[in-house]
């Protein structure tokens, strides 16, 4: 099985599963939360059969990784994809974010800069800052994701089944993606570290990114749905955007979060022709 260990030394190293197809010019892909590398497999199909090789890993806490206790900051797991990044010595490298991915992204060249590498995707992600607060108001309710938690710890399962319906926005009469989708997805999710599903919440959700972005030179692509629910445009990607002027912005028109589902043949074109 394909592993990267990390720091043998370190009390918090981990190993990280990661697979790596294709070849040419590297993709480090980084998935969404609570589900792991393999929600990717649209991606990494259309960017291997274009010619990219296509790096993709599961958070520690997630998927085939291992699952501690505890470091699931956002400190830390940019530190973990330092490692992947460096024990693949990547160079020339598009960092690809979904989500909670998008942090690990921000943290990453906040904290180890563009020397690796080239160019940076935000997919419905997290960055700026999720949470409401004095200097952000048009975040989220702390109290909003304290019911997550608690929900995740009442019933993982039932919490998982309605979170894939709101990250899809599946309704009565409206169904963006089949049955057997959302069962993926669930599958996907269940095998995470329950530990990990519930800290990762206060790190996606409570970390502000706005001073790693101050310092990103490198060209970025931000990419939302409008009609998103599980991350809301208005408070973060749009304000990402003006932070980030020189970034290309695509609002994709009533999408949900998963858009790597429901529009993924324009979402792989855009980055195709980004990375390109």
């Amino acid at each position: 099985m394909p592993y990267i260990r990390k720091n043998n030394e370190n009390p918090a190293s981990v190993n990280i599963f990661f697979e790596d197809l294709g070849t040419g010019k590297p993709v480090v892909l980084i998935h969404g939360w609570p589900v792991s590398h393999e929600m990717w497999e649209y991606q990494v199909n259309a960017l291997v059969n274009a010619g990219y090789r296509c790096i993709s890993y599961d958070r520690r806490g997630f998927g085939q990784s291992d699952k501690p206790w505890d470091n699931y900051d956002y400190n830390t797991l940019s530190d973990d994809l330092h490692e992947v990044i460096s024990t693949l010595d990547l160079w020339d490298v598009t960092l690809v974010g979904f989500s909670m991915g998008g942090g690990e992204v921000a943290r990453y060249l906040g904290r180890y800069g563009s020397s690796r590498v080239s160019k940076a995707v935000l997919i419905s992600s997290v960055v700026p800052l999720m949470v409401k607060t004095d200097a952000h108001e048009e975040g989220i309710p702390r109290e909003m994701f304290d019911e997550m938690i608690a929900k995740i710890q009442d019933d993982r399962p039932a919490f998982l089944t309605e979170f894939g319906k709101q990250f899809f926005n599946e309704g009565i009469l409206n169904k963006p993606v089949s049955q057997e989708i959302q069962n993926w997805m669930h599958q996907l999710a269940i095998v995470a570290s329950p530990r990990a599903t519930t800290e990762c919440v206060r790190s996606f959700s409570e970390t502000d990114f706005r001073t790693d972005l101050s310092t990103i030179t490198v060209p970025v692509m931000i990419i939302h749905g409008d009609a998103d629910k599980t991350v809301p445009i208005d408070a973060t990607s749009e304000l990402t955007s003006l932070q980030l002027p020189n970034a290309a912005y695509y609002r994709f028109e009533d999408a949900p979060h998963g858009l790597f589902i429901t529009n993924k043949d324009e979402l792989n074109r855009l980055l195709i022709n980004f990375i390109g």
